[in-house]
């Protein structure tokens, strides 16, 4: 007996698909379909961002090791819209010590997949020399290994699609990459990192609602603006639970970093956040160690 794909020719399975869109009851997802490369307009005002993924050997960002980097080059105007594909680089590297079967099946690399290759070091500089700004889905993360391994990303802007755009705020219940592009009507099966950077593509051209703004324009709105990090130096293991619920992160001091709970903030909240800590936790008049950042420093294993 045949098959429905069998029955079915494929124009008429997209009519199923419309007809199944324009009822409240169901939602179709699409198979995510990378964008082809675009040519600009000449004479277009463009701007060009760079979407990054690493897989790695584990989350220790000063001793593991980078076993694939995957990257697309796209356009975008000075409204946040999405204009197009550039460009797109994906390449393995074999590590120094075997990829554990966790991390196999984490990520479906294997020691036999990644045999033999290594970064072109070169060719990554160029890739992404153009970029006015690096996006990854956890700059946190991904920027701290990337700039180990290629120096050009210590100078550049950076954006995080995870953290610097309020997904609750926008009716999604999560920030993880999968749920976010069902929500923009698509699935995959990621199984190489520049499939994750296509997938966060179509993420950020997302309309959010009820902004009328793309995804993409929220996060540059974000990352543009100045942050404070302020150190809660020498506090009392007692009022940790305080500290956490409040935001702050705790930092071991093993990367030369302060020993210390730390938290970033708006500019315009510093004030309100040295009076919580003045009279929540020190119980004194002190002066917590703050730092100014930005894009071109936010995320680094550098502050």
């Amino acid at each position: 007996m045949p098959t429905l794909n069998e029955m079915q020719h494929p124009t008429d399975l997209e009519a199923m698909a419309e007809t199944l869109d324009r009822s409240p009851d169901y939602r179709v997802l699409r198979r995510l379909v990378a964008r082809p490369t675009y040519v600009p307009i000449e004479g277009q005002e463009v701007r060009t961002g760079i979407l990054l993924d690493t897989e790695t050997t584990g989350l220790d960002c000063a001793k593991d090791e980078i076993i694939e980097l995957g990257m697309v080059k796209f356009d975008y105007a000075a409204d946040g819209r999405i204009l197009g594909v550039r460009d797109t680089f994906s390449a393995f590297n074999e590590p120094r010590t075997p990829i554990s079967a966790e991390v196999t099946a984490l990520t479906g690399i294997t020691n036999e997949l990644v045999a033999g290759h290594k970064f072109d070091n070169a060719a990554v500089t160029a890739f992404v020399e153009s970029g006015v700004i690096t996006i990854a889905h956890n700059s946190g993360f991904d920027r701290k290994f990337a700039e180990r391994y290629w120096p050009v990303f210590e100078h550049k802007a950076w954006g995080c699609s995870m953290s610097e755009i309020d997904w609750r705020k926008h009716g999604f219940a999560g920030s993880q990459l999968g749920y976010l592009l069902n929500g923009a009507g698509y699935f995959h099966q990621a199984h190489r990192a520049v499939d994750d950077c296509h997938a966060l593509l179509e993420v950020l051209a997302l309309e959010l609602p009820p902004t009328g703004s793309s995804a993409l324009a929220l996060l540059l709105e974000t990352a543009r603006k100045p942050t404070m990090r302020i150190w809660a130096e020498q506090t009392a293991f007692e009022l940790k639970d305080s500290l956490k619920r409040r935001g702050y992160c705790w930092n071991d001091g093993s990367d030369g970093r302060p020993k210390s709970w730390f938290t970033d903030v708006d500019e315009s909240s510093l004030d309100e956040e040295i009076t919580f800590l003045r009279t929540q936790i020190y119980m004194q008049d002190v002066e917590p160690t703050g730092q100014r950042l930005t894009a071109f420093t936010r995320f680094s294993g550098r502050i």
